[in-house]
């Protein structure tokens, strides 16, 4: 933590505290260090998903053990018909939003979560089975922006990173603290619970956890790298006009493969609003037909066409990226401002 601070983690925080043994441990951890440094405590907040029989009962419990720890306490409630598929997105989009606006209401400027580094091998591990590029091999960052668009106010911190999930509970239950196990991390239907159960497979292999997390770690750091180039080289080729992107496709095309793919991603993200990239292969492909676009063709809320004839920034080689017609974006995400954000 004060790794952390030193780096610019916002304080005084909120932590999110689901009731397991990962998130209980970090409540109890961050509300000793405060102590310790003379700092204001760490708020608590909890989500009840209203997804499974419990969930009120849990959030109360979250509750309880802010209070015996001397911290202040909030429960979140999901309302509205439950997901009929992708429950595990539906759950997290609805987790961050209800503790974003929380903490924006609290004047709160940072979120702590608890991933740890079993979660940074499982992550690799889910990504890799999808096909992800380069960013999503890469190890979570400790500060990141807040996962949702629209909260450019907030900050996520991730201290637990380099800590094993065994660790942590240990922790716990030599100071006599309860968690919760959460039954849906036993649901095969979910694409986590199944990678996990074959974990211990991997590792009896010599595929270790920690030898996971450590290759995505190496990653993030040519990911960093590749963020300082990939700056440079938008701040070359592409324009704001209005609410539309003028990139000039030659230079573009000129660029190292992974370099155009990232830069393209981050074009698309600045126009949509959407914090997460494109899917790579879907990405690749807009990338290997730029120069047949013609007309246009849509990605990641987008249209992608060539400038009409005499109106491009660039000339003739002007490629237009705009919001396609009928999507919403965050108001509070003016295209200038995101351009400013993410391409210098």
């Amino acid at each position: 933590m004060d790794a952390l601070a030193a780096a610019g983690a916002p304080w005084p925080g909120a932590v999110a505290v689901s009731g397991g043994g990962d998130s209980v441990a970090l409540m109890h951890l961050l509300a000793r260090w405060a102590r310790r440094r003379r700092r204001p405590p760490p708020h608590v907040v909890t989500v009840d998903h209203a997804l499974r029989a419990g969930s009120a009962k849990d959030a109360r419990a979250v509750l309880r053990w802010a209070k015996a720890a001397g911290l202040k306490a909030k429960a979140l409630r999901r309302s509205g018909p439950a997901p009929s598929s992708d429950i595990e997105a539906a759950a997290r989009e609805a987790r961050y939003r209800l503790m974003g606006e929380w903490a924006r209401r609290q004047g709160i400027a940072a979120l702590y979560v608890a991933h740890t580094r079993d979660d940074q091998a499982e992550t690799f591990l889910l990504r890799l089975m999808r096909g992800s590029g380069l960013d999503g091999l890469s190890a979570m960052r400790p500060i990141a922006a807040y996962p949702m668009p629209g909260f450019r106010d907030l900050t996520l911190v991730r201290p637990l990173l380099d800590l094993p999930r065994e660790g942590l509970r240990a922790h716990l239950a030599k100071a006599g603290q309860g968690w919760i196990e959460d039954p849906m991390n036993q649901e095969e239907r979910f694409a986590r619970v199944r990678l996990r159960k074959l974990i211990p497979a991997l590792e009896e292999a010599g595929l270790t956890r920690h030898r996971i997390a450590g290759a995505a770690a190496h990653l993030a750091r040519a990911r960093e790298a590749l963020d300082t180039v990939t700056a440079a080289v938008l701040a070359r080729i592409a324009r704001p006009v209005g609410r539309t992107l003028h990139v000039d496709l030659v230079g573009l095309a000129a660029a190292p493969r992974e370099v155009g793919l990232r830069a393209l991603a981050q074009l698309l993200m600045a126009v949509s609003g959407q914090s997460y990239r494109p899917r790579f292969e879907r990405l690749e492909r807009l990338f290997d037909r730029l120069d047949a676009v013609g007309g246009g063709c849509t990605l990641h809320g987008c249209r992608v066409a060539m400038a009409p004839s005499g109106k491009g920034v660039f000339g003739a080689g002007t490629l237009v990226i705009a919001r396609e017609t009928g999507r919403s974006r965050d108001k509070s995400s003016k295209i200038a401002a995101a351009t400013a954000v993410d391409l210098n």
